[in-house]
């Protein structure tokens, strides 16, 4: 019982902190990509003690909230489509021995998530689709060219998840740990 406590005690202080981060995002809102990519790390110490399934109800809860209350949605949908579940998924296909499935794996879950994130942005937002071919320098290529370095956006955040996952573990799972055995 009392480990069941802890672990929903986590996913809802993370919850409130995931929603908190994304309601900054009004203040700053530069850092539409950089705050759902920061409220989604806090699904890490939910990954690393609760487990995966207790780390997408937290994802659940929280982008429901983030969707109804964030004052950007845009960044809400980013939060949605891949940061916010993206780091308990790192967990899920890091079991993949084979480093170029496990790659491939990652690879096409982004591309699916940034594909279907424009999308969503061009027909729910209203977002002309013009805007992403008007791009001076490289003009009806800018989805392609923007959708590749969008893809080496994610490599980078892909290994910075992981030497992020690696430090909690060297550093702070030891001292929580206790609280849920």
């Amino acid at each position: 019982m009392k480990k069941n406590t802890m672990k929903l005690a986590l996913c809802g202080v993370m919850t409130a902190l995931s929603l908190v981060l994304m309601l900054f995002e009004g203040l700053f809102p530069i850092a539409s990509i950089a705050i759902p990519a920061l409220a989604g790390c806090l699904l890490i110490p939910i990954t690393a003690h609760a487990g995966v399934g207790w780390a997408f109800g937290t994802y659940g809860a929280a982008g429901l909230l983030c969707l109804l209350l964030a004052p950007d949605r845009e960044a809400a949908l980013i939060y949605l489509l891949f940061f916010g579940y993206y780091p308990a998924f790192f967990a899920v296909v890091s079991r993949i021995k084979s480093s170029a499935l496990r790659w491939a794996g990652k690879l096409a879950h982004f591309n699916a998530a940034a594909i279907g994130e424009a999308l969503l942005v061009m027909f729910v937002l209203g977002v002309s689709p013009e805007e992403f071919t008007s791009i001076p320098i490289i003009g009806a290529y800018g989805p392609v060219v923007l959708l590749i370095l969008a893809n080496l956006v994610f490599v980078v955040y892909d290994r910075a998840l992981g030497q992020v996952i690696s430090l909690y573990y060297r550093r702070f799972y030891s001292r929580f740990q206790r609280y849920f055995r």
